[in-house]
């Protein structure tokens, strides 16, 4: 959600949180800021419109000299988007500047305290009362004075500050919300997410939960929540900044969904050793799913999308009940775990609040967790006792493509390595399924080669109020995920549903000019799918079709339809989902839409 950069070096600041700030756009937000230190004083400057304006309120950065600094983008809870309310936020005196990602959940018990000691508030956030708290303490000890004021917060942060008694130190401190510090020769810095500052470095530390960092141009020093100094070795990171531009396509949405047949061969064939998959510190054994008599996986978005794909295939291979919550729903519902249950925990960005609170819920009964995740020493990739990361690299656009192509690779993986593990599936499936996995990168590309007659059928789609998808099994789960492509960056209306439950209420709302979207790739509920869409087409709706090649047939009953290679049954979601990425990318082209930056949407939801 949120962004936070920061900067303290021998060259001006305000240049290098500017162009931060604009790599952390794809995040969502409703108003930014920058506070730069320079000569005992703060140069402050904020918008509730685009970087873009933030930097001509500037001149670039020109505008506020100094070479100490942090920026901000906010996504608005706790107060309207506005000037008053954008970070960064002062102390009243203004001797202290904080940028804050999170919630802090007792703020109006500490708001309450500091007005009794005569505070007076400028904004609605809980985040001001940070810097209160702050100077509150302060006896002249910076550091001192943070860490009694961080040992007062209750819920999530991640936060950047600054003093103006104290020039040339940047202090960062974090609990339950991404950071990472930045390492260079002439500066250091500090970014929510790796994008923002992988054009300047690629070397970095990772900030645990309740540790504190004070940063000068020069050093980095780490403290433990008892205020015990802690060392670590940097991290390196493993992909460049081209990774993370545009690349001459007009989004990073149809960039990325390019990308996917490379980012699933990347995600596969590291793990490929001759005809072993192997998974490099895998805790889990075949002892450990032998003993295992269930399975949860816990998502939101996208990934629980991808969950409900995994469900079908590690049920077929393992024959060990599975199950698919969301994250926010699974902590709340008392779930039955225990020591016999593996719980997958899948998040793109690693740091989902939800789901991670959802892993935590799961350690604490005694389930075993394994985490699929992109960022390598996110949140969530550490708290899990196993992690398999997709290496999808970094995705920029809010919606999902590669992301959740890649989560679909892991988990077809998971279940060859765990089915060789049990013998739970007969060796020659396996074998095949084993050789489809691998000719996965090549199908995907011979979907994407359908891009012109999918882009013609985005253009006459127009802008209707509301559409459906139907399928059945895993084109059931597709499905859903197809949908939600739709809806989040074109604002259509459109919902899924299994297709076997159209006579229990939804055929009601088909009506003339409708359009349904059915997949129809499942091949053996094909038949029955086919007969849903001759129920839909007999009320008057305009189908299109996805099927597999061979299937000609349902070009009789459908105005449109969409071929997709052969494949095992259980791999299929990989390749019909490709066709409505591309399908919602340019229905909302063609309405005019903000691709990359969907309203009200964040690419990390950090927060509940």
């Amino acid at each position: 959600m949120c962004g936070i950069v920061g900067f303290t070096g021998k060259t001006q600041a305000a240049g290098f949180l500017l162009d931060g700030l604009e790599r952390l756009e794809y995040r969502g937000y409703d108003s930014a800021g920058v506070a730069v230190l320079n000569g005992g004083s703060f140069g402050i400057e904020k918008t509730t419109e685009r970087i873009k304006n933030l930097m001509d309120k500037t001149d670039g950065g020109s505008k506020l000299p100094g070479t100490d600094g942090i920026g901000h983008t906010r996504w608005a809870t706790h107060g309207a988007p506005s000037y008053e309310n954008a970070h960064p936020h002062t102390s009243s005196s203004g001797k202290f500047a904080v940028v804050h990602n999170g919630i802090i959940e007792n703020y109006i018990q500490l708001k309450d305290e500091l007005k009794a000691d005569g505070v007076n508030f400028k904004s609605e956030t809980d985040t001001e009362v940070i810097p209160q708290l702050i100077e509150k303490y302060y006896e002249g000890d910076f550091l001192s004075a943070v860490q009694k004021a961080v040992s007062r917060l209750e819920g999530s942060y991640a936060l950047g500050i600054l003093c103006t008694d104290c020039p040339g130190t940047l202090i960062a401190s974090k609990k339950f919300s991404p950071l990472i510090i930045g390492l260079s020769e002439n500066a250091n810095f500090i970014a929510s997410d790796v994008t923002a500052i992988v054009s300047h470095t690629k070397d970095i530390l990772y900030i645990e939960d309740g540790e504190t960092a004070v940063i000068t141009p020069d050093s980095v020093k780490l403290y433990a929540a008892d205020k015990s100094e802690v060392k670590r070795e940097k991290s390196v990171i493993n992909w460049d900044i081209a990774a993370a531009e545009k690349s001459g396509y007009d989004h990073f949405m149809m960039k990325e969904i390019m990308e996917q047949p490379a980012a699933v061969a990347q995600t596969v064939d590291s793990r490929i050793k001759g005809r072993e998959i192997v998974f490099e510190g895998l805790k889990l054994d075949a002892e450990m799913l032998r003993n295992t008599d269930r399975i949860e996986i816990v998502a939101c978005g996208s990934a629980y999308h991808a969950g409900m794909v995994g469900k079908y295939v590690l049920e077929e291979l393992l024959r060990i009940p599975t199950n698919v919550d969301y994250a926010s729903e699974f902590r709340y519902r008392n779930p039955i775990i225990n020591n016999k249950t593996l719980t997958v925990i899948i998040s793109q960005s690693g740091e989902t609040a939800d789901t991670l609170a959802a892993l935590k819920e799961a350690k604490r009964l005694g389930s075993h967790t394994l985490a699929i995740v992109n960022v390598v020493g996110s949140s969530i990739a550490k708290a899990a006792d196993d992690v398999i990361y997709t290496w999808a690299g970094p995705e920029i656009a809010v919606a999902t493509t590669k992301g959740y192509s890649t989560q679909l690779s892991v988990f077809y993986m998971l279940a060859i390595w765990a089915a060789r593990q049990l013998h739970s599936a007969g060796s020659e499936r396996i074998e095949r399924l084993f050789d489809e996995l691998v000719r996965l990168p090549e199908l995907i590309e011979r979907v994407i080669l359908n891009e012109p007659q999918i882009k013609e059928m985005a253009k006459q789609c127009g802008d209707p109020k509301s559409l459906f998808f139907i399928g059945r099994n895993i084109d059931y789960a597709v499905s859903l995920e197809a949908s939600l492509k739709l809806k989040e960056i074109s604002y259509i209306h459109s919902e899924a549903y299994a297709a076997g439950e159209l006579k229990h209420g939804t055929i009601s709302l088909i009506e003339e000019g409708r359009t349904v979207v059915a997949l129809a790739c499942y091949e053996q509920l094909f038949e029955k799918l086919l007969s849903n869409i001759k129920e839909v087409k007999a009320r008057g709706a305009n189908v299109i079709a996805c099927a597999v090649e061979g299937h000609t047939e349902v070009a009789s009953e459908a105005s449109q339809v969409i071929y997709i290679p052969r494949t095992d049954p259980l791999l299929l979601a990989s390749l019909e989902v490709v066709p409505f990425q591309i399908y919602a990318y340019y229905v909302a082209l063609y309405k005019g839409c903000d691709i990359d930056k969907p309203r009200n949407l964040a690419k990390s939801v950090t927060v509940e």
